[in-house]
């Protein structure tokens, strides 16, 4: 009898702990997110869904799930096709591929607060040196037509170009209409180079043979052989790699915190974010972890769509 339960003396603990560290928790934040709870009150009173039926109908979290699913909807796709375009160049270089590796993974090792920090100096709209490049773009020939649009026979930057020249230049973290934007950029450079690396693990998964057979049917150019074998045979890692990025999009804070704090005018004001205001600055656990709650639920349906729908294409060799 003993031996038949050995097994349980090995999963328990670790079960145990995945009980009272995540599922309980959420239990919990299932009951506050009913009441009107503070930490240091002695007592706290049922509001049912009040909590919720506010982060329905105030303007405020509407701009909440509006930044947070633009920032989803930017960094996702941009960052999975990045790191897939990136994952098949250095696969093909004979020499320099460990250097690229490298290059392009270190911001996922770095600290992304402290390259917050560089980035506010970088966009900074006197002394940032994204700026002085721009500005310098006016002297360079083609790097002027690019950025002016010449090319295209249209000015789209004549609000804050003059007359083909960087007059000024937007406060890509304090004006609105760039603020989401810029920190969607900063999420793709920080993120690409992570879905590089798993993609990079998937292709070594390919088998050699699959091309050779694929170049005797007639797939000789290079497009050929990525759409009959590369890409069905990736098909799990790119379940894994839309999930992942998916969830760490959803759950962006470090660069709002460090440069916009949610501004200007709520346009950054992602949901991790709320959260953070909501429960930790103003002390309002209550709506807190509504938020928390419908936080989950965002991403558990976005996990159950990949899953059940994107998993039924995917073919596991």
């Amino acid at each position: 009898m003993g031996r038949n339960r050995a097994h349980i003396w090995f999963v328990g603990p670790a079960v145990l702990l995945m009980i009272v560290l995540l599922i309980l928790p959420v239990f919990v934040a299932a009951a506050l997110s009913f009441t009107d709870y503070s930490l240091g009150n002695s007592s706290f009173d049922w509001v049912g869904t009040k909590n919720y039926d506010a982060l329905f109908s105030r303007s405020s979290y509407a701009k909440m799930f509006s930044a947070s699913l633009t920032y989803v909807l930017l960094v996702v796709p941009i960052s999975v096709a990045l790191g897939l375009g990136s994952a098949l160049l250095i696969s093909s270089l004979r020499i320099g591929g460990e250097l690229y590796k490298a290059v392009f993974f270190l911001p996922v090792m770095a600290t992304l607060l402290a390259m917050a920090i560089v980035w506010e100096f970088a966009l900074h709209p006197i002394v940032g040196i994204v700026n002085d490049v721009l500005s310098a773009g006016c002297d360079i020939g083609w790097l002027h037509a690019l950025l002016s649009g010449s090319w295209l026979g249209r000015d789209p930057l004549s609000s804050w170009y003059g007359d083909g020249c960087a007059d000024s230049f937007p406060l890509w973290l304090g004006d609105k209409d760039y603020a989401l934007g810029t920190i969607a950029f900063i999420g793709i450079w920080q993120g690409f180079g992570f879905n590089m690396v798993l993609y990079l693990a998937g292709l070594t998964s390919v088998p050699r043979e699959l091309y050779q057979a694929a170049q005797m049917d007639g797939a000789d150019s290079a497009w050929e052989r990525f759409k009959l074998v590369t890409w069905p045979m990736l098909g799990p890692t790119n379940v894994f790699v839309i999930t992942i990025s998916s969830i760490r999009s959803f759950q962006v804070f470090d660069t709002v915190e460090a440069l916009t704090r949610g501004g200007p005018s709520k346009s950054t004001y992602v949901m991790i974010y709320a959260m953070f205001e909501k429960g930790v600055k103003q002390n309002l656990l209550g709506i807190g972890s509504a938020i928390t709650i419908i936080f989950l639920g965002f991403v558990l349906i976005l996990t159950l769509i990949q899953v059940y729908f994107v998993n039924r294409k995917v073919h596991y060799g």
